[in-house]
């Protein structure tokens, strides 16, 4: 028996237990889109796949409503591969362990990647069903948005004839979304050699405990950048200890994740090392103040290690220097909508490596040139520190607009089935709608989704009453678009 049997809707729950048996993190989806694909095989549908792993599935208009016009339903299939630190699962080569106690569904020790996997199976349990009334319908499932919309971007929109889009990417139910933040990511270097350091003491210094989670959702909540933090730590460590080395500081596998845990190592000067273990012990109490709120669980702690190399002090003192100094969360908060943040920047990945220390930021906005203007203060800062900065993944913000007839086709729906007001928001986390509204002209988007809490980290939850009834509203919402 499976181990979502007995949820509903039966069908959705099927899908999104095939799809989390495939591995399916970002940059390794030709296996799940090998598996839609044959899904659309088996029922018979008219589909497309391209070099991308991205998928267009077409199912015609069931009886009454062949002139309607087409509507595009969107998820995106990979995931964000997170793990404990315990776990020994490969997630590049595994599925997922999932879990349920009928109210709620998780996966073992790992993401669940309900972070738009139930989008996917929504989608494919409406291209299965044979009974409902819906226009023609044109599915499309991209691939890698996760690290930057490559799928999206990639994708040839020519042959798509709908102008509506309902994306199903949005992770509170009753929120439907209208506008959000377009991003970049910012792939950085701060060029040093390691050299021998000998004489010198070797310590471990290890930042975790902390929450972490969502560049885009979570980054309004306080919670701390293991790798701001440690940059801190170490910048302060170096104000009361000059002749500090740094030989590795790492932290982060994803840019649009605020980081939990960082691990650097240092040399020390041999007669500072007392000193320096106190500092440490201090420090640990200063951060557990400042983060007790947001990061209860914070942790900061050293102990001795073999470190053979290490940066100069030259080259310490200019890491340092810019990990203090670069902006990090929220830098601006919108007029336009009431607690949306409207800038921010993450400093999601950084480590040591052979020619220096590398970083990624992601800068996201919902006003161009205050992408644009973020993206000037972190370059101004690396370059000034003898470093280069080269973008990549750049997508458009999506801009709210005023009067939509599908909006407003999906708000009464709402009302209808729920007996409450939708409530519009704009999202300061990427969504695809940007990128399409930007190939397909005249293209009318919005996008809603089941109650998902604490995406991209390993306490990610799927609500299962939630998603029966988003689920009854899609139905809904097709059976109006006649």
């Amino acid at each position: 028996m499976s181990v979502l049997s007995g949820l509903k809707p039966a069908d959705v729950f099927d899908y999104f237990e095939k799809l989390c048996a495939v591995p399916h993190g970002s940059g390794n989806t030709k296996a799940i889109s090998d598996l839609c694909a044959g899904f659309a095989r088996e029922l018979g549908l008219k589909y497309r796949q391209d070099d991308a792993n991205n998928l267009v599935i077409w199912k015609e208009a069931s009886p009454g409503y062949e002139g309607a016009a087409p509507i595009i339903l969107q998820g995106h299939m990979d995931m964000v591969c997170t793990k404990t630190e315990d776990c020994t699962k490969d997630m590049a080569v595994e599925g997922l362990d999932l879990m349920t106690d009928g109210e709620w569904v998780w996966a073992k020790d790992t993401t669940l990647g309900g972070d738009n996997g139930i989008a996917v199976a929504m989608i494919l349990a409406i291209l299965a069903d044979p009974t409902l009334a819906h226009p023609p319908i044109e599915a499309l499932l991209t691939t890698d948005e996760e690290t930057g919309m490559d799928g999206a971007v990639a994708l040839d929109c020519s042959d798509l004839k709908g102008r509506k889009l309902l994306n199903l990417d949005s992770e509170e139910e009753g929120v439907f979304t209208v506008s959000c933040a377009g991003g970049v990511r910012l792939d950085c270097l701060l060029p040093g050699t390691a050299e021998g350091a000998a004489g010198l003491a070797g310590y471990e210094v290890l930042l975790d405990g902390l929450q972490g989670g969502h560049s885009g959702s979570d980054i309004d909540k306080g919670r701390g950048s293991a790798n701001q933090l440690m940059g801190r730590v170490l910048y302060s460590a170096m104000e009361r200890m000059p002749g500090i080395r740094l030989a590795d500081i790492r932290g982060g596998r994803f840019d649009n994740v605020i980081c939990s845990k960082n691990c650097a190592r240092v040399a020390v000067p041999l007669d500072r090392s007392a000193d320096f273990e106190a500092f440490v012990r201090d420090f640990a109490r200063v951060l557990k103040n400042e983060y007790a709120a947001s990061d209860g669980g914070l942790s900061l702690t050293c102990r001795k290690a073999e470190v053979p190399e290490a940066m100069d002090v030259p080259a310490t003192e200019r890491m340092l220097h810019v990990l203090l100094a670069l902006p990090q969360g929220v830098q601006a908060m919108s007029m336009d909508f009431p607690g949306l943040v409207q800038t921010s920047l993450n400093l999601g990945v950084m480590g040591m490596e052979a020619d220096g220390l590398r970083m990624t930021v992601s800068v996201r906005s919902c006003i161009a040139s205050q992408k644009a203007m973020m993206v000037q203060r972190v370059r101004s800062i690396v370059e000034y520190a003898g470093g280069t900065v080269s973008a990549r993944n750049d997508y458009p913000g999506w801009q709210y607009v005023k009067e939509s007839a599908f909006r407003d086709l999906v708000l009464e729906a709402y009302r209808d089935v729920s007996g409450r007001d939708g409530a519009l928001e704009a999202t300061h986390g990427g969504l695809e709608c940007g990128l399409f509204i930007e190939k397909i002209p005249g293209l009318d988007a919005l996008s809603m989704g089941p109650e998902l809490h604490d995406v991209h980290s390993v306490r990610e939850r799927l609500s299962v009453p939630s998603t029966e009834r988003v689920y009854r509203l899609v139905c809904e919402i097709l059976k109006r678009s006649k």
